[in-house]
C-alpha cells in the first residue's frame, strides 16, 4: 500500500483492476477510501475517463458504460482535463519513451499534480526517474475483496 498521506492519479489499468475485482483491487479499495477520508486526493485523466469509457463499450455495451461513469463520478476522484502544461508534458514523455499517447497524458497528469501514479501497465514502469510510480501486482487472478 502507497503511503496515504501521497496524492494518486490512477491509470486507466488500475480503475479497471478495481471494477473487475483483479490483483490489486484492495489496494485501490485502500486508497478510495483514504480519499473518502479526506486523507489524500485522487485524480484521473480525461483520458483514463475515454479508455474505461469505450473499453467497457467494447466489452459489455453503451448501457454498461454510462453505468460505469456514473459509478466513477460518485467516487472521490477529480478527473483532470488537459491543458497546455499537461500537453507540452505528455509530448515530452512521448518523445522520449516508448509509451502510448494516452499514458504520456496519465503521466503528464501525475507530474501535473505531484502524485503517485497508480498502475499495473508494464510501458509505464520506463517513467520511474520521471513520474512516482506505484506499481499494482501485473494481470493475473482474480481475486474477492
Amino acid at each position: 500500500m502507497p503511503d496515504q498521506s501521497d496524492h494518486f492519479v490512477l491509470d486507466t489499468s488500475a480503475v479497471i483492476t478495481y471494477l473487475i475485482g483483479e490483483a490489486g483491487s484492495h489496494t485501490v479499495q485502500e486508497i478510495l477510501s483514504a480519499a473518502q477520508k479526506n486523507k489524500c486526493k485522487i485524480y484521473l485523466s480525461f483520458v483514463t475517463l475515454t479508455e474505461v469509457y469505450y473499453v467497457t463499450i467494447q466489452r459489455q455495451n453503451t448501457a454498461a458504460a454510462r453505468e460505469i461513469v456514473v459509478h466513477l463520478s460518485a467516487l472521490p476522484v477529480e478527473i483532470i482535463h488537459s491543458n497546455e502544461r499537461i500537453a507540452l508534458s505528455a509530448g515530452r514523455l512521448k518523445a522520449g519513451h516508448k509509451i502510448s499517447l494516452a499514458d504520456a497524458f496519465v503521466a503528464a497528469t501525475a507530474i501535473e499534480k505531484k502524485a503517485t501514479l497508480v498502475h499495473k501497465d508494464p510501458e509505464l514502469d520506463s517513467l520511474q526517474e520521471s513520474v512516482k510510480l506505484f506499481r499494482l501486482p501485473y494481470k493475473g487472478q482474480i481475486v474477492n475483496n
